[in-house]
C-alpha cells in the first residue's frame, strides 16, 4: 500500500494551529466561569469565645454597626435539639449551621424549628440590631442604637423569612459563638471559596470567668453536660471540669493559630483580651474594626463610651444583658468576690491558659486583694497576632 508522506513543517503548523484554537476556546470558556480567587461580596466574621467571657458585649460592638448583620449564638438551636450528644460530636452540625448563616441561607433552621416561625423563635434575636431595623422590622433605622427590650416589644411578630431577607442586604455578616472548642474544626470554612471568613478570638482571665459563671449556674447546667459528655444530664461545675475544658480549648485555638499555622490563616486571626478591651475600649475596638474592614462612626463612639462608663458592676439579674457598667470594675470583681481557695483551684486547672494568655498568677490572698498589683501583663509583640508571618 502506498504511503502518503506529510512534510514535518505541515504537521508542526497543524499542531500549532490546533493548540492555539484550544487555548482560545479555553480562555473564552473560562471568562464565563466564576473566578475562585475573587473574594465574596460579603465579609464574614466569627467571634470565637466561651461563656461569660464578655462575648455578648463584643457581639454588640458589631451588632450596632449599620453595616453588620449579626446573630448571637445560632448554634444554641443545635445544642438544645441534640443535647444528649457531646460538644465534639456536635461540632460538624454547628459548623454546617454557621456556614449556612454566613451565606444567608436560613433554611438550615428548618431542622431545629420545623413549625411556622416568627423572628421571636430565633435564639436571642432581639440583641441583633439588624433584626430590629429595616427590612426585618420597620420600627427602627439602621443607624439607630437599638435596645433588646424595645425590639422585643415592636418586632417579634415579623415573619422568620425576614431574617434571610435582611441578611442579604448587609456587607458584613457577624456571628458570635461559644460552641467551638477546636480551631481545626473551622478549617473547611476558612478554605471555603464562597466565604471571606475572619476569626476574632476573645479570651478573658479564667478567674474572672468563674466569678461570672457563678452568677449563672442554672443557666449553664445543660451546656456543661454537653461539654462533659454526660448524655443529657445537667451539671453544675463545682469541680471546674468545664473550666478545664474551656481553658484547654483556648490554648488549643491560640497555639493552632500562631504556632506554624496553615497559610490560609494569614491575616484572618485576631486575639483580643477582654481586660484590654475594657481598659482602652476605643483603641481595641478600632483594631477589631480595622481587622473586619469596618469604620467607627461618631454614634458608635458615643455609645461605646456610655456602655463602658456606667456605675458599678451590674446586677445579678443582668448577667446575660448588655447594660451600662463600670467595665474595668467588672473585669477586676473576682479579686474581691472569690475566696483564695477557689482561686488556687482555678489556677491549678487553668495554669497553662493563664500563663499563655498573659495573666499573672497569685500566690497568696494578699496578692489577690491588692488591686494595685496588675495581674494583666503587657502584651508582648506579636503575642496575639499571626506570628509566623512578618507584620504588614
Amino acid at each position: 500500500m502506498a504511503r502518503i508522506r506529510i512534510p514535518s513543517t505541515i504537521v508542526i503548523l497543524f499542531v500549532t494551529v490546533q493548540t492555539g484554537f484550544l487555548l482560545f476556546m479555553y480562555a473564552r470558556y473560562s471568562s464565563f466561569m466564576p473566578q475562585s480567587e475573587e473574594k465574596p461580596s460579603q465579609v464574614h466574621i466569627l467571634i470565637l469565645s466561651s461563656w461569660r467571657s464578655g462575648s455578648s458585649f463584643v457581639g454588640q460592638l458589631f451588632s450596632q454597626h449599620p453595616s453588620v448583620f449579626y446573630l448571637m449564638e445560632p448554634a444554641w438551636h443545635v445544642w438544645v435539639t441534640m443535647y444528649q450528644n457531646s460538644a465534639k460530636v456536635l461540632h460538624m452540625a454547628v459548623r454546617d449551621l454557621v456556614r449556612s448563616v454566613f451565606l444567608c441561607d436560613m433554611s438550615v433552621f428548618d431542622a431545629y424549628m420545623p413549625w411556622k416561625r416568627n423572628l421571636s423563635d430565633l435564639f436571642q434575636w432581639a440583641v441583633s440590631r439588624a433584626l430590629c431595623s429595616a427590612p426585618a422590622c420597620d420600627s427602627f433605622q439602621r443607624t439607630d442604637i437599638t435596645s433588646e427590650m424595645a425590639c422585643k416589644t415592636l418586632c417579634g411578630r415579623y415573619p422568620f423569612s425576614k431574617v434571610e431577607e435582611a441578611c442579604k442586604t448587609y456587607s458584613h455578616v457577624v456571628i458570635k459563638e461559644v460552641r467551638f472548642f477546636d480551631l481545626k474544626v473551622l478549617y473547611p470554612l476558612l478554605t471555603d471559596p464562597s466565604l471571606n471568613l475572619k476569626i476574632i478570638h476573645l479570651v478573658r482571665d479564667p478567674r474572672a470567668v468563674v466569678k461570672s459563671r457563678e452568677q449563672s449556674v442554672k443557666a449553664l447546667a445543660r451546656d456543661n453536660g454537653i461539654v462533659l459528655s454526660t448524655n443529657g444530664t445537667k451539671v453544675e461545675d463545682s469541680k471546674y471540669k468545664v473550666m478545664q475544658e474551656i481553658c484547654r480549648s483556648h490554648v488549643q485555638i491560640y497555639e493552632t493559630a500562631t504556632l506554624k499555622p496553615p497559610n490560609f490563616l494569614k491575616d484572618r486571626y485576631l486575639m483580643i483580651r477582654f481586660e484590654d478591651l475594657v481598659r482602652d475600649p476605643l483603641s481595641e475596638i478600632s483594631e477589631m474594626y480595622k481587622f473586619a474592614d469596618l469604620s467607627l462612626t461618631p454614634t458608635l463612639k458615643s455609645w461605646i463610651y456610655n456602655i463602658t462608663h456606667g456605675q458599678g458592676p451590674g446586677k445579678k439579674k443582668e448577667a446575660f444583658k448588655i447594660t451600662s457598667r463600670d467595665a474595668v470594675s467588672v473585669s477586676q470583681a473576682w479579686r474581691n468576690v472569690l475566696s483564695f481557695q477557689k482561686i488556687k483551684k482555678i489556677q491549678e486547672v487553668c495554669k497553662g491558659a493563664i500563663n499563655m494568655l498573659g495573666y499573672q498568677l497569685v500566690d497568696s490572698e494578699k496578692e489577690q486583694r491588692d488591686l494595685s498589683l496588675d495581674l494583666v501583663l503587657p502584651r508582648r509583640q506579636n503575642q496575639f497576632s499571626w506570628s509566623s508571618f512578618n507584620p504588614k
